[in-house]
Protein backbone atom coordinates (compact mmCIF):
# COMPACT_ATOMS: atom_id res chain seq x y z
CA UNK A 1 0.00 0.00 0.00
CA UNK A 2 1.65 3.26 -1.04
CA UNK A 3 0.26 6.48 0.17
CA UNK A 4 0.12 10.16 -2.84
CA UNK A 5 1.51 13.22 -1.10
CA UNK A 6 0.23 15.17 -4.08
CA UNK A 7 -1.72 18.50 -3.42
CA UNK A 8 -1.00 18.58 0.05
CA UNK A 9 -2.98 22.07 2.02
CA UNK A 10 -0.56 24.31 2.98
CA UNK A 11 -0.86 24.40 6.82
CA UNK A 12 -3.09 27.08 8.32
CA UNK A 13 -1.84 28.24 11.84
CA UNK A 14 -4.15 29.69 14.48
CA UNK A 15 -2.51 31.87 16.98
CA UNK A 16 -2.34 29.94 19.65
CA UNK A 17 -0.41 27.29 17.74
CA UNK A 18 2.13 29.48 16.58
CA UNK A 19 2.93 29.98 20.39
CA UNK A 20 3.16 26.74 21.03
CA UNK A 21 6.01 25.98 18.46
CA UNK A 22 7.70 29.38 19.24
CA UNK A 23 7.48 28.21 23.33
CA UNK A 24 9.00 24.35 21.95
CA UNK A 25 11.41 25.72 19.82
CA UNK A 26 12.69 28.56 22.31
CA UNK A 27 13.71 25.25 24.51
CA UNK A 28 16.50 24.05 21.95
CA UNK A 29 18.10 27.58 22.92
CA UNK A 30 18.51 26.04 26.46
CA UNK A 31 19.54 22.20 25.65
CA UNK A 32 20.74 21.35 21.93
CA UNK A 33 18.23 18.16 21.18
CA UNK A 34 15.20 19.29 23.28
CA UNK A 35 13.57 20.00 19.50
CA UNK A 36 13.89 16.26 18.91
CA UNK A 37 12.40 17.45 15.26
CA UNK A 38 11.07 20.33 13.51
CA UNK A 39 9.09 20.44 10.14
CA UNK A 40 7.49 23.48 10.33
CA UNK A 41 7.67 27.11 9.23
CA UNK A 42 11.55 27.75 8.85
CA UNK A 43 10.66 31.23 9.40
CA UNK A 44 9.71 30.72 13.10
CA UNK A 45 12.96 28.82 13.90
CA UNK A 46 15.10 30.94 12.54
CA UNK A 47 13.11 34.05 14.57
CA UNK A 48 13.60 31.97 17.70
CA UNK A 49 17.22 31.73 16.48
CA UNK A 50 18.14 35.49 16.35
CA UNK A 51 16.55 36.02 19.69
CA UNK A 52 18.30 36.67 22.65
CA UNK A 53 18.89 33.72 24.81
CA UNK A 54 15.40 33.03 26.28
CA UNK A 55 15.10 33.28 30.70
CA UNK A 56 13.89 29.76 31.67
CA UNK A 57 11.68 31.80 34.08
CA UNK A 58 10.00 33.47 30.95
CA UNK A 59 9.41 30.29 29.46
CA UNK A 60 7.31 29.03 32.39
CA UNK A 61 4.93 32.39 32.22
CA UNK A 62 4.74 31.83 28.98
CA UNK A 63 3.55 28.02 29.08
CA UNK A 64 0.83 29.05 31.71
CA UNK A 65 -0.10 31.73 29.76
CA UNK A 66 -0.85 29.57 26.65
CA UNK A 67 -2.63 27.08 28.87
CA UNK A 68 -5.22 29.97 30.15
CA UNK A 69 -5.65 31.12 26.78
CA UNK A 70 -6.36 27.36 25.07
CA UNK A 71 -9.93 27.41 26.42
CA UNK A 72 -11.23 30.21 24.12
CA UNK A 73 -8.50 29.27 21.92
CA UNK A 74 -11.59 27.79 18.95
CA UNK A 75 -9.22 24.98 18.37
CA UNK A 76 -11.18 21.43 18.76
CA UNK A 77 -11.47 19.66 22.34
CA UNK A 78 -8.77 16.93 21.28
CA UNK A 79 -6.34 19.58 19.70
CA UNK A 80 -6.85 21.21 23.11
CA UNK A 81 -5.94 18.54 25.50
CA UNK A 82 -2.96 17.52 23.55
CA UNK A 83 -1.82 20.68 23.32
CA UNK A 84 -2.25 21.58 27.60
CA UNK A 85 -0.44 17.95 28.02
CA UNK A 86 2.48 19.51 26.20
CA UNK A 87 2.69 22.83 27.18
CA UNK A 88 1.98 21.42 30.96
CA UNK A 89 5.26 19.31 30.40
CA UNK A 90 7.64 22.55 29.32
CA UNK A 91 6.20 24.25 32.26
CA UNK A 92 8.00 21.63 34.33
CA UNK A 93 10.94 21.79 32.43
CA UNK A 94 11.29 25.29 32.70
CA UNK A 95 10.96 24.88 36.21
CA UNK A 96 13.54 22.66 36.26
CA UNK A 97 16.23 24.79 33.81
CA UNK A 98 15.52 27.54 36.23
CA UNK A 99 17.25 25.62 39.21
CA UNK A 100 13.18 24.82 40.80
CA UNK A 101 13.87 21.59 43.13
CA UNK A 102 11.03 19.20 41.02
CA UNK A 103 10.48 16.04 43.14
CA UNK A 104 11.58 13.14 40.39
CA UNK A 105 8.32 10.79 40.76
CA UNK A 106 6.41 14.89 40.10
CA UNK A 107 8.71 15.59 37.73
CA UNK A 108 7.94 12.42 35.25
CA UNK A 109 4.36 12.90 35.54
CA UNK A 110 4.67 16.44 34.43
CA UNK A 111 6.47 14.76 31.58
CA UNK A 112 4.77 11.86 30.51
CA UNK A 113 1.26 12.11 31.87
CA UNK A 114 1.60 8.99 34.61
CA UNK A 115 2.71 8.39 37.96
CA UNK A 116 4.97 6.02 38.41
CA UNK A 117 6.25 3.68 41.69
CA UNK A 118 8.93 1.36 42.19
CA UNK A 119 7.88 -2.46 41.52
CA UNK A 120 8.13 -5.48 43.42
CA UNK A 121 11.23 -7.28 43.38
CA UNK A 122 9.61 -10.49 43.47
CA UNK A 123 8.94 -10.03 39.75
CA UNK A 124 12.74 -9.78 39.27
CA UNK A 125 13.01 -12.76 41.44
CA UNK A 126 10.81 -15.17 39.11
CA UNK A 127 12.25 -13.69 35.64
CA UNK A 128 15.39 -14.77 36.95
CA UNK A 129 14.08 -17.95 37.08
CA UNK A 130 12.56 -18.17 34.12
CA UNK A 131 15.44 -16.73 32.54
CA UNK A 132 17.85 -19.45 34.42
CA UNK A 133 15.58 -22.20 32.93
CA UNK A 134 16.50 -21.10 29.20
CA UNK A 135 20.71 -21.22 29.78
CA UNK A 136 22.74 -24.09 29.84
CA UNK A 137 24.18 -24.91 33.02
CA UNK A 138 24.17 -24.27 36.47
CA UNK A 139 26.51 -21.72 37.74
CA UNK A 140 25.97 -18.29 38.30
CA UNK A 141 22.85 -16.92 36.17
CA UNK A 142 24.82 -13.57 35.29
CA UNK A 143 27.81 -16.01 33.56
CA UNK A 144 25.29 -18.00 31.48
CA UNK A 145 23.47 -14.80 30.40
CA UNK A 146 26.58 -13.18 29.37
CA UNK A 147 28.01 -15.86 27.79
CA UNK A 148 24.78 -16.26 26.13
CA UNK A 149 24.77 -12.90 25.01
CA UNK A 150 28.55 -12.75 23.95
CA UNK A 151 27.24 -15.36 21.61
CA UNK A 152 24.52 -13.58 20.28
CA UNK A 153 26.83 -10.66 19.20
CA UNK A 154 27.28 -9.25 15.92
CA UNK A 155 29.96 -9.42 14.14
CA UNK A 156 30.76 -5.55 13.71
CA UNK A 157 31.62 -6.11 9.59
CA UNK A 158 28.14 -7.56 9.23
CA UNK A 159 26.08 -4.79 10.97
CA UNK A 160 25.75 -2.97 7.86
CA UNK A 161 24.66 -6.06 5.76
CA UNK A 162 22.50 -6.71 8.68
CA UNK A 163 20.92 -3.61 8.76
CA UNK A 164 20.08 -3.37 5.49
CA UNK A 165 18.77 -6.90 4.94
CA UNK A 166 16.21 -6.03 7.82
CA UNK A 167 15.50 -2.83 7.35
CA UNK A 168 14.33 -3.80 3.33
CA UNK A 169 12.57 -6.75 4.86
CA UNK A 170 10.18 -4.55 7.51
CA UNK A 171 10.04 -1.77 5.02
CA UNK A 172 8.33 -4.43 2.50
CA UNK A 173 5.91 -6.06 5.49
CA UNK A 174 4.73 -2.04 6.91
CA UNK A 175 4.25 -1.15 2.82
CA UNK A 176 1.55 -3.68 2.79
CA UNK A 177 0.10 -3.50 6.23
CA UNK A 178 0.32 -0.17 7.18
CA UNK A 179 1.06 2.07 4.24
CA UNK A 180 4.12 4.66 3.43
CA UNK A 181 3.95 7.04 1.46
CA UNK A 182 6.18 6.67 -1.89
CA UNK A 183 9.30 8.65 -1.41
CA UNK A 184 9.71 7.58 2.38
CA UNK A 185 13.61 7.21 2.94
CA UNK A 186 15.82 6.19 6.05
CA UNK A 187 19.17 6.34 5.87
CA UNK A 188 21.29 4.64 8.26
CA UNK A 189 24.57 5.35 10.34
CA UNK A 190 26.93 4.09 12.86
CA UNK A 191 27.85 6.72 15.51
CA UNK A 192 30.08 6.09 18.90
CA UNK A 193 30.25 8.17 22.56
CA UNK A 194 26.13 8.00 22.89
CA UNK A 195 23.55 7.18 25.51
CA UNK A 196 21.31 5.13 23.46
CA UNK A 197 21.58 1.96 21.15
CA UNK A 198 19.61 3.69 18.53
CA UNK A 199 18.03 7.47 17.56
CA UNK A 200 15.85 8.37 14.99
CA UNK A 201 16.37 12.27 13.43
CA UNK A 202 13.29 12.51 11.62
CA UNK A 203 14.14 15.27 8.90
CA UNK A 204 11.12 16.06 7.90
CA UNK A 205 10.00 15.49 3.62
CA UNK A 206 9.05 11.33 5.14
CA UNK A 207 12.90 11.10 5.28
CA UNK A 208 14.83 10.31 8.15
CA UNK A 209 18.25 9.16 9.64
CA UNK A 210 18.80 6.39 11.85
CA UNK A 211 22.02 6.08 14.00
CA UNK A 212 23.22 3.25 15.48
CA UNK A 213 25.27 3.12 18.26
CA UNK A 214 28.46 1.10 17.70
CA UNK A 215 29.98 1.48 21.69
CA UNK A 216 27.15 -0.99 22.36
CA UNK A 217 27.73 -4.14 20.47
CA UNK A 218 24.73 -4.97 18.75
CA UNK A 219 23.29 -8.19 19.04
CA UNK A 220 21.09 -10.74 16.77
CA UNK A 221 18.18 -10.89 18.98
CA UNK A 222 18.14 -7.46 19.60
CA UNK A 223 18.76 -5.86 15.79
CA UNK A 224 15.63 -6.72 14.62
CA UNK A 225 13.71 -4.94 17.38
CA UNK A 226 16.09 -1.90 16.99
CA UNK A 227 15.36 -1.32 13.53
CA UNK A 228 11.34 -2.15 13.72
CA UNK A 229 12.15 0.49 16.54
CA UNK A 230 13.42 3.23 15.18
CA UNK A 231 12.33 2.80 11.44
CA UNK A 232 9.82 0.61 10.23
CA UNK A 233 6.92 0.32 12.13
CA UNK A 234 8.55 2.78 14.40
CA UNK A 235 9.42 6.14 14.87
CA UNK A 236 10.24 6.71 11.26
CA UNK A 237 6.66 5.42 10.20
CA UNK A 238 4.96 7.39 13.01
CA UNK A 239 6.23 10.61 11.43
CA UNK A 240 5.58 9.95 7.91
CA UNK A 241 1.81 8.83 9.04
CA UNK A 242 0.95 12.41 10.99
CA UNK A 243 2.35 13.97 8.68
CA UNK A 244 -0.05 12.75 6.33
CA UNK A 245 -3.21 12.47 8.69
CA UNK A 246 -2.16 15.35 10.88
CA UNK A 247 -0.12 18.20 8.80
CA UNK A 248 -0.76 18.12 6.00
CA UNK A 249 -4.92 18.65 7.14
CA UNK A 250 -3.45 21.83 9.18
CA UNK A 251 -2.55 20.68 12.87
CA UNK A 252 0.60 22.54 12.76
CA UNK A 253 1.17 21.47 16.68
CA UNK A 254 2.48 18.06 15.12
CA UNK A 255 5.24 19.42 12.87
CA UNK A 256 7.59 20.09 16.60
CA UNK A 257 8.71 16.71 18.71
CA UNK A 258 9.77 17.40 21.87
CA UNK A 259 12.23 15.87 24.40
CA UNK A 260 10.32 15.07 27.87
CA UNK A 261 6.44 15.52 26.55
CA UNK A 262 3.39 13.25 26.40
CA UNK A 263 4.44 12.35 22.63
CA UNK A 264 7.82 10.82 23.64
CA UNK A 265 5.76 7.99 25.94
CA UNK A 266 3.42 7.24 23.10
CA UNK A 267 6.24 6.91 20.68
CA UNK A 268 8.24 4.42 22.71
CA UNK A 269 5.65 2.47 23.23
CA UNK A 270 4.68 2.02 20.12
CA UNK A 271 8.21 1.50 18.44
CA UNK A 272 8.99 -1.19 21.56
CA UNK A 273 5.63 -2.82 20.28
CA UNK A 274 6.72 -2.15 16.59
CA UNK A 275 8.18 -5.33 15.68
CA UNK A 276 4.94 -7.57 17.07
CA UNK A 277 2.64 -5.08 15.26
CA UNK A 278 4.39 -5.92 12.14
CA UNK A 279 5.62 -9.75 12.42
CA UNK A 280 3.74 -10.66 15.38
CA UNK A 281 4.41 -13.99 17.18
CA UNK A 282 7.15 -16.15 15.69
CA UNK A 283 9.06 -13.13 15.00
CA UNK A 284 12.84 -15.42 15.53
CA UNK A 285 11.83 -17.77 13.26
CA UNK A 286 11.56 -15.48 10.87
CA UNK A 287 14.40 -13.35 11.88
CA UNK A 288 16.10 -16.74 11.76
CA UNK A 289 15.85 -16.85 8.20
CA UNK A 290 16.48 -13.52 7.14
CA UNK A 291 20.29 -14.07 9.08
CA UNK A 292 20.47 -17.47 7.36
CA UNK A 293 20.33 -15.88 3.85
CA UNK A 294 23.54 -13.80 5.54
CA UNK A 295 25.26 -16.66 6.59
CA UNK A 296 24.82 -15.89 10.30
CA UNK A 297 23.19 -18.41 12.41
CA UNK A 298 20.33 -17.49 14.84
CA UNK A 299 18.43 -19.74 17.19
CA UNK A 300 14.68 -17.92 16.26
CA UNK A 301 12.95 -19.67 18.68
CA UNK A 302 15.16 -19.82 21.33
CA UNK A 303 15.39 -16.04 21.65
CA UNK A 304 11.83 -15.09 21.26
CA UNK A 305 11.81 -17.25 24.75
CA UNK A 306 14.95 -15.80 26.38
CA UNK A 307 12.78 -12.49 25.30
CA UNK A 308 9.63 -13.05 26.95
CA UNK A 309 11.44 -14.18 29.80
CA UNK A 310 13.61 -10.80 30.26
CA UNK A 311 10.55 -8.81 29.41
CA UNK A 312 9.73 -9.30 33.64
CA UNK A 313 12.71 -6.99 34.31
CA UNK A 314 11.11 -4.35 32.07
CA UNK A 315 10.60 -2.06 35.14
CA UNK A 316 14.31 -2.41 36.47
CA UNK A 317 15.83 0.98 34.76
CA UNK A 318 12.92 2.82 36.24
CA UNK A 319 13.34 1.57 39.40
CA UNK A 320 17.19 2.47 38.95
CA UNK A 321 16.33 5.99 38.05
CA UNK A 322 13.43 6.05 41.16
CA UNK A 323 16.59 4.81 43.31
CA UNK A 324 19.16 7.61 42.46
CA UNK A 325 16.88 10.14 42.16
CA UNK A 326 14.01 10.16 44.70
CA UNK A 327 15.57 7.60 47.06
CA UNK A 328 18.99 9.38 47.22
CA UNK A 329 20.99 6.09 46.28
CA UNK A 330 24.15 6.66 45.12
CA UNK A 331 25.53 6.02 41.42
CA UNK A 332 27.54 2.98 42.94
CA UNK A 333 24.82 1.22 44.66
CA UNK A 334 22.00 1.95 41.63
CA UNK A 335 25.10 0.61 38.87
CA UNK A 336 25.13 -2.70 41.21
CA UNK A 337 21.29 -2.65 41.35
CA UNK A 338 21.54 -2.39 37.71
CA UNK A 339 24.04 -4.73 37.16
CA UNK A 340 22.44 -7.68 39.45
CA UNK A 341 18.98 -7.70 38.11
CA UNK A 342 19.51 -7.21 34.69
CA UNK A 343 22.46 -8.79 34.35
CA UNK A 344 24.67 -6.99 33.11
CA UNK A 345 28.63 -6.88 33.15
CA UNK A 346 29.76 -3.68 34.92
CA UNK A 347 30.55 -2.07 31.76
CA UNK A 348 27.05 -2.33 30.40
CA UNK A 349 25.82 -1.30 33.96
CA UNK A 350 27.90 2.24 33.26
CA UNK A 351 26.67 2.63 30.38
CA UNK A 352 22.91 2.33 31.10
CA UNK A 353 23.50 4.72 34.10
CA UNK A 354 25.18 7.04 32.13
CA UNK A 355 21.45 7.57 30.14
CA UNK A 356 19.86 8.02 33.65
CA UNK A 357 21.87 10.76 34.89
CA UNK A 358 22.07 12.66 31.64
CA UNK A 359 20.19 15.96 32.59
CA UNK A 360 18.15 15.65 29.53
CA UNK A 361 17.52 11.82 29.69
CA UNK A 362 17.28 10.80 33.17
CA UNK A 363 13.43 10.85 33.24
CA UNK A 364 13.12 9.16 29.81
CA UNK A 365 13.20 5.58 30.62
CA UNK A 366 9.85 5.86 31.71
CA UNK A 367 8.97 6.48 28.58
CA UNK A 368 10.12 2.90 27.48
CA UNK A 369 8.71 1.14 30.86
CA UNK A 370 4.90 2.88 31.14
CA UNK A 371 4.38 3.71 27.65
CA UNK A 372 5.70 -0.16 26.35
CA UNK A 373 2.99 -1.46 29.12
CA UNK A 374 0.07 1.27 28.91
CA UNK A 375 0.26 0.85 25.04
CA UNK A 376 0.63 -2.53 25.02
CA UNK A 377 -2.90 -2.85 27.58
CA UNK A 378 -4.80 -0.56 25.16
CA UNK A 379 -4.02 -2.63 21.74
CA UNK A 380 -5.00 -6.23 23.36
CA UNK A 381 -8.20 -4.19 24.48
CA UNK A 382 -10.02 -5.11 21.51
CA UNK A 383 -10.95 -8.22 19.60
CA UNK A 384 -7.99 -10.63 18.67
CA UNK A 385 -8.18 -10.80 15.41
CA UNK A 386 -5.70 -9.73 13.42
CA UNK A 387 -7.43 -6.95 11.57
CA UNK A 388 -8.74 -5.68 14.54
CA UNK A 389 -4.91 -5.81 15.51
CA UNK A 390 -3.60 -3.81 12.82
CA UNK A 391 -6.81 -1.19 13.26
CA UNK A 392 -5.72 -0.38 16.46
CA UNK A 393 -1.94 0.29 15.51
CA UNK A 394 -3.08 2.23 12.51
CA UNK A 395 -4.51 4.65 15.09
CA UNK A 396 -1.77 4.84 17.15
CA UNK A 397 0.49 6.10 13.81
CA UNK A 398 -2.27 8.21 12.80
CA UNK A 399 -4.00 9.91 15.70
CA UNK A 400 -2.79 12.45 18.25
CA UNK A 401 -2.95 9.81 21.26
CA UNK A 402 -1.93 10.77 24.63
CA UNK A 403 -1.62 8.38 27.69
CA UNK A 404 -4.72 10.26 29.94
CA UNK A 405 -6.84 9.44 26.96
CA UNK A 406 -5.75 5.77 26.70
CA UNK A 407 -6.44 5.28 30.24
CA UNK A 408 -10.04 6.59 30.05
CA UNK A 409 -10.30 4.11 27.29
CA UNK A 410 -9.44 1.13 29.20
CA UNK A 411 -11.26 2.30 31.72
CA UNK A 412 -14.45 2.41 29.81
CA UNK A 413 -13.52 -1.27 28.64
Amino acid sequence: MTVSTADVPPVDMSPIVRDYLLLGLRFDRLEDGFVDAYTGDPALRRSVENAPTPVPQDLAVEARRILAALPSSGLAPRRQEFIASHVRALECSARKFAGEDVGFIDEVDAYFDVRIELADEETYRQAHRDISALMPGSGDLGDRMRSHRMGEELPPERLNDCVDAFAGALRERVRNQFGLPVQEQVSFEVVTDKPWSGFNYYLGDFKSTVAINADLRQHTSSLPHLIAHEAYPGHHTEHCHKDLSLVAPGEAEHTIFLVNTPQCLMAEGLADLALGAVVGPGWGVWAQEIYADLGIRFDGERAERVAAATAGLLTVRQDAAILLHDRGRSADEVAEFLQRWLLLTPQRARQTLKFLTSPLWRAYVTTYVEGYQLLKAWLEQGPDTPDAAAERFTRLLDEPLIPSQLRRDLTRA
